[in-house]
């Protein structure tokens, strides 16, 4: 168990969230005695973030569930810069108009977590949406030259990894990212200046951009800032949490059905569900023990609850209760759940007959032709539940089931319903 006297630090360490943290016995104790304000950044790359930015989400959650204020801040300004933080290459630069449309499908996602001035509550630990573009996008370049980019040496962030691997591999690294860990470190300044925020969490790839920010803050403001970090989340096999055969795993619902969002935590390696509960489900830590213990076949049962509780966070109880009832109904029962994702086709392309590669690709079940003609020599192509062994076999009319739909299968999990219309 955790060594920590704060129930903050106490609950990050018990669930397993922390790697790295900055003078730990002067944050434990400030967290015993004071009302500590803390941010996460999340850039605006995408129209939505994805599972792999549960984890610093579930970290504000806690942040406040513990009496504290969190700061999610959108990185309107340096999502036009780029994180060269674990990256190979550049990112490809947005124009404001896509930040723009990207912001609005990601702050959504914060009001199912945290509680915001509106929803009530301590008004001491209401959350906080900012955005760095309200500061960063007026700065004259000669005046932050002169007021914060003297207090950063060359040196010493070439010795940053984000910097050196790009550099040791012999990969551009542009003069716009090399910028990027100094304006994170004024983020945090202005934060401390405007909300007094003293801490920033991040995944352990930002240690160094962390650092930078209290060592700016100590030189501007003569304050202690605080710096935690989380490890790197990986599945027990070594892949990146987030990432599919059929791509990312997003968290917006018109990009990721719920019941597909669902069975991707369903489909959790054994190895991982106890870990994985303790970090995307808020079940008490006596419960995630007691599905932990189970064994073989049992496993299963908590990898449901696992899908259940965290479908239920970011789409609502209902829409993972039925997830979870429409995933029994076709694996338990053999029948057609009625919330699996869906698919509309024009009427008369059924009526003409329609190749089962095209409507394969056009279902999202897979990217090409090819990838369909490979799956039905590996016998895992179905239609209506019965086995596709013919590249040329088309879907007509007569496949219409009495629900309106027509059921494809890709192996046993992957399942989307044609819907003539």
């Amino acid at each position: 168990m955790s060594a920590y006297k704060s129930d903050f630090l106490n609950v990050l360490a018990n669930r397993g969230f922390i790697h790295q943290v900055s003078e730990p016995e002067a944050l434990d104790a400030l967290a015993r005695s004071a009302t500590i304000t803390a941010y996460i950044g999340f850039d605006c790359t995408a129209p939505s973030l994805h599972v792999g930015s549960l984890l610093p989400i579930m970290m504000l959650y806690w942040l406040q569930q513990t009496g504290h204020r969190p700061i999610a801040l959108m990185g309107g300004g340096t999502t036009r810069v780029g994180d060269p933080s674990g990256k190979d290459e550049s990112r490809r630069l947005l124009t404001d108009e896509i930040i723009g449309e990207n912001l609005k499908g990601i702050r959504a996602i914060f009001a199912k977590f945290l509680k915001f001035e509106d929803a009530g509550g301590n008004a001491d630990s209401n959350a906080i949406m900012a955005n760095n573009a309200d500061w960063l996008n007026g700065l004259n370049y000669i005046d932050f030259l002169r007021d914060i980019g003297r207090y950063f040496s060359i040196n010493r962030m070439l010795a940053f990894d984000s910097v050196k691997l790009r550099l040791e591999r012999q990969q551009e690294l542009s003069f716009l990212e090399f910028n990027y860990m100094i304006l994170q470190a004024y983020d945090f300044v202005e934060l401390y200046r405007r909300y007094g925020c003293v801490l920033q969490m991040g995944g352990s790839d930002q240690w160094g951009n962390i650092v930078n920010g209290i060592d700016l803050g100590r030189r501007l403001h003569n304050a202690q800032f605080f710096a935690l970090t989380t490890p790197l989340i990986t599945t027990s096999s070594g892949a990146k949490m987030g990432k599919t055969a059929a791509g990312a795993v997003w968290l917006n619902a018109d990009l990721v059905s719920p019941y597909d969002y669902w069975q991707y935590w369903r489909n959790t390696e054994d190895a991982d569900v106890a870990r994985f509960l303790k970090l995307f489900t808020t079940l008490p830590l006596d419960e995630i023990d007691r599905l932990a213990a189970l064994k073989d076949a049992e496993i299963n049962e908590a990898k449901k609850v696992l899908a259940t509780e965290a479908t239920a966070l970011v789409h609502g109880r209902a829409t993972a209760e039925q997830a979870a009832a429409t995933a029994r109904t076709t694996f338990e029962e053999g029948g057609l759940g009625a919330s699996l994702p869906s698919v509309e086709v024009p009427r008369a392309d059924l009526k003409a007959g329609l190749s089962v590669l095209v409507a394969f690709v056009k279902a999202g079940l897979a990217t090409s032709n090819g990838e369909v003609r490979r799956a039905i020599a590996n016998n895992a192509i179905m239609v209506n539940d019965a086995r596709v062994t013919s590249e040329k076999a088309v879907i007509g009319e007569a496949d219409v089931t009495a629900e309106g739909v027509v059921k494809l299968s890709l192996g046993r999990k992957r399942h989307v319903l044609l819907k003539p219309i």
